[in-house]
């Protein structure tokens, strides 16, 4: 397999088992981007008003601060998945990163992004179920699959 291809990851085993996948399965000359999108806590950083709860108020650096902590771990994580491409034989032009907020859900800003034209292929690790919120709403792989388009995806187990 070729061509362009897009690893959507967290900092999970299973998002380094799908990056470990492409390392193993995929030609070195095909074009890679690991993408991560967080969830955009720092717009509740800036929130002010006598509507937000004063407990909320008295911790809210706390809270940006450990947004703060979780970016710095996904770029770790995604640098340490850069250099597994990268020492399996992907030239380092050939593996792109990207971290973005998140805009409309995480599952719909990874088929956004898939959908730019530039992707033949996504594939991420697949999460099992886990708590009631992925019962009722659903995980993001589970998303991409029943919404995905014009383009293969490639569940890692």
């Amino acid at each position: 397999m070729s061509g362009n291809i897009l690893v959507a990851v967290d900092e999970s085993k299973n998002s380094l088992r799908a990056v470990q996948y492409v390392a193993d399965t995929v030609r070195t000359d095909a074009q890679i981007t690991l993408l991560s999108v967080l969830p955009d806590a720092t717009a509740a950083c800036g929130l002010d008003g006598a509507s937000l709860s004063p407990l909320f108020k008295a911790n809210r650096q706390a809270f940006c601060t450990i947004e703060d902590k979780k970016r710095v771990a996904i770029q770790d994580f995604i640098s340490e998945a850069r250099d597994i491409l990268i020492k399996t034989g992907f030239p380092s032009k050939n593996v792109r990163t990207r971290i973005r907020k998140k805009k409309s859900g995480i599952a719909r800003d990874i088929l956004k992004e898939a959908g730019s034209g530039q992707y033949d292929t996504i594939v991420l690790g697949r999460k099992g179920l886990s708590g009631v919120k992925d019962f009722f709403m659903g995980s993001v792989p589970h998303k991409i699959l029943n919404r995905a388009q014009k383009i293969a995806v490639i569940l890692v187990n």
